[in-house]
């Protein structure tokens, strides 16, 4: 089993432990209904050109794709829900853990949410990131990356329980959010290796990402 998959198994143990088993069904029932959609069948894949894009940092300072590419061999993207996601945070964290090796092979590494800048300063500093924490208000870059969905309104009142305010996190009322994303984007702006789930447990290993990468440099 993968490092961060272990992670993720260990917090889904002690959340069965803590929440009420309906909440847990509509939880999971929710995932399924999205499921359904295929969203993902309409995203971004290997083998797309992505546009170019430009996002606040939090630091305020504006980060252009094709600027970065001037300067890296590929760009790594991580489309991550928010701050208060707790599978979001494993995996930012997960991925800070390899950072050292994605600067090695000339890497920059992007983690994009649709965040307010101040709150994704709040998830730099939480999990102690020392890669690009970018700002995607209103989730415009995620929509040309055709990754937004609207929050189920069964969830809705659960992650309030829970003490989550999505509103507040982007400063916007419509609920939408990217589903997780994993995207290598070399400097002709192709993308070479993509990760998309509906499933919001579900991410892409940083090992795995590092060998892919270093399969595409041989």
């Amino acid at each position: 089993m993968s490092r961060l998959e272990e992670k993720i198994k260990e917090y889904q143990a002690s959340f069965r432990q803590k929440v009420p088993e309906e909440l847990q069904k509509t939880m999971i029932q929710a995932t399924n209904t999205l499921k359904d959609t295929r969203i993902s069948d309409q995203a971004l894949k290997t083998g797309d050109v992505v546009q170019n894009f430009t996002l606040q940092n939090v630091d305020g300072l504006m980060v252009s794709l094709d600027d970065v590419l001037k300067h890296k061999a590929f760009v790594l993207i991580s489309f991550y829900r928010g701050g208060w996601c707790p599978y979001c945070n494993l995996e930012l964290r997960a991925l800070q853990g390899i950072q050292t090796c994605l600067e090695a092979l000339h890497v920059e590494l992007m983690a994009i949410s649709p965040q307010t800048p101040d709150n994704s300063l709040s998830t730099k500093e939480k999990n102690e990131l020392t890669f690009k924490v970018l700002s995607d208000v209103d989730n415009t870059v995620a929509k040309k990356f055709g990754l937004i969905f609207s929050l189920d309104e069964t969830l809705k009142p659960i992650y309030a329980k829970f003490g989550i305010d999505i509103v507040n996190a982007n400063h916007s009322e419509s609920f939408e959010l990217p589903m997780p994303a994993t995207y290598i984007i070399n400097t002709k702006k192709e993308i070479i290796y993509h990760f998309i789930d509906e499933d919001y447990t579900k991410r892409s290993e940083p090992e795995h990402i590092l060998e892919h990468i270093k399969q595409y440099m041989i």
